[in-house]
């Protein structure tokens, strides 16, 4: 069964049309045999009645006719219309009968005409009509009946059987049309929510529209709850994870202190292990943090955009504060309207850890470069030690363990290669001109929905 509901329907459609004209085929087929036997047993029944009408019995009990009818198949022989009247001493019959005769009679009677199909003269099948007639109150019965061969009625029949079948055949495929049509009328509502949920889900912030079938309205009011209950369950996991990722800062600062103190008090090697195991935590929980950003951020994209420029220069501010960033010289070459196709929290996340990684491993400069090639391109550049090209492509296979690539460049680039990849862009690890690590990031061109009227 195919899984497609169009196909479906226009195979049902298809095949209960040709079934309904297939019994209609063979109804009218024999409605058709029916009403041309009637006509013939009527045709017959009228030349009966001027052989009862012109018969007569003569004094030795012989019938005589005072005329014959007039049809001049009766004339022919074998012709296929045959009349014949008899009484119990002689008989009289139509020249179309020639050395043949009709059989005898048997559910004749005098007060209608009977009709039986028998194998008649010349191994002919005939309709053969019968009754008793009285010429004379005191005479005898005289038996008069008339005969019809079949095979023309057949041959009517088959004739047309056959332009029907044509007829019924192209009003086959002009119903299968209009079946079509109205399947592509019907389904129309549903691929109006098809492109409405193609726009849910490059923004969840968006609803679907109020159906205009009532027989969608339920579907789309569903969706529209689920949405909402997915946006509610998404924001409750961001506040969960903030809320964790600032729950242990807490008890990461006091585990430095404590390593200072101790340091302080002389116990150097103790005081380094418990540095390296502070890093490790907060390395581990920055990582899942932003694994759990970029699943977020794959489950439902926003579908915003940003300007690029004021961002950019927030997160320099920020950074030129810091001891690493203070020495540092930074470049921007963003055009003022350069907008990214990134709402600007995520924005926020993958350029900060850019540029606080480019600034970390800087020598004295950092380059951000915006372009409008495309969604959007950002490039961050530094002229620090950068990274070799076996090291890149090792990475870059490996596919997001890019704080493995090589000296100097490590969890911040992790982190924004999970959030580029989450919001549909790549990113390219070059060599810079400066001398150091050049990290492009693309964003492709937004493909816009197509709504149909």
């Amino acid at each position: 069964m195919p899984r497609s509901l169009r196909v479906r329907l226009l195979l049902s459609a298809a095949i209960a049309i040709f079934l309904a004209l297939a019994a209609a085929w063979v109804v009218m087929t024999l409605l058709f045999e029916r009403h041309v036997e009637r006509r013939i047993e009527a045709d017959l029944i009228r030349e009966g009645l001027q052989l009862a009408a012109a018969v007569s019995v003569g004094p030795d009990g012989a019938p005589a006719l005072e005329r014959e009818p007039g049809d001049a198949r009766f004339f022919e022989p074998a012709s296929g219309l045959y009349w014949q009247v008899s009484t119990d001493k002689a008989a009289l019959s139509s020249r179309s009968l020639w050395d043949q005769h009709l059989p005898p009679p048997v559910n004749a009677t005098s007060s209608q005409w009977r009709k039986r199909v028998i194998d008649g003269p010349f191994n002919q099948q005939v309709l053969l009509v019968e009754r008793y007639v009285r010429p004379e109150r005191s005479g005898a019965d005289v038996l008069i009946q008339l005969a019809h061969e079949q095979k023309s009625l057949h041959d009517a029949r088959e004739e047309f059987g056959h332009e029907l079948a044509l007829f019924l055949a192209i009003l086959w495929f002009i119903l299968s049309a209009a079946a079509w049509i109205h399947v592509e009328l019907g389904l129309r509502p549903l691929r109006h929510v098809r492109n409405e949920v193609e726009t849910l889900k490059r923004n969840p912030r968006e609803r679907m529209a109020a159906a205009h079938v009532a027989e969608i309205e339920p579907l789309t009011l569903a969706i529209n709850e689920l949405a909402d209950a997915r946006e509610k369950d998404l924001s409750r996991a961001r506040r969960r994870a903030a809320d964790l990722a600032h729950g242990l800062k807490t008890p990461l600062a006091a585990l430095s202190a404590q390593s200072r103190r101790a340091r302080e008090a002389g116990a150097v090697e103790a005081a380094d292990g418990l540095d390296r195991a502070i890093a490790a935590a907060r390395l581990a929980i920055e990582s899942e943090l932003a694994r759990s950003r970029a699943a977020a951020l794959r489950a439902a994209p926003s579908g915003d955009s940003t300007t690029a420029l004021p961002l950019i220069e927030s997160l320099i501010g920020v950074v030129e504060r810091t001891e690493f960033g203070a020495r540092l010289v930074f470049e921007v070459n963003i055009p003022e309207d350069l907008r990214l196709p990134v709402a600007s929290e995520d924005l926020l996340e993958i350029a900060g850890a850019l540029i606080e990684n480019a600034a970390r491993y800087a020598r004295r400069r950092v380059r951000i470069t915006g372009e409008a090639v495309e969604g959007g391109v950002l490039l961050v550049e530094d002229d620090g030690p950068g990274i070799g090209p076996d090291k890149v492509a090792e990475a870059l296979l490996r596919g997001g363990r890019l704080d493995e690539a090589g000296s100097g460049h490590g969890l911040g680039l992790a982190i924004a290669h999970d959030l580029v990849d989450a919001t549909r862009g790549t990113i390219t690890l070059l060599r810079s001109e400066l001398g150091g690590l050049k990290v492009a990031v693309a964003w492709p061109a937004a493909t816009p929905v197509s709504r149909l009227s």
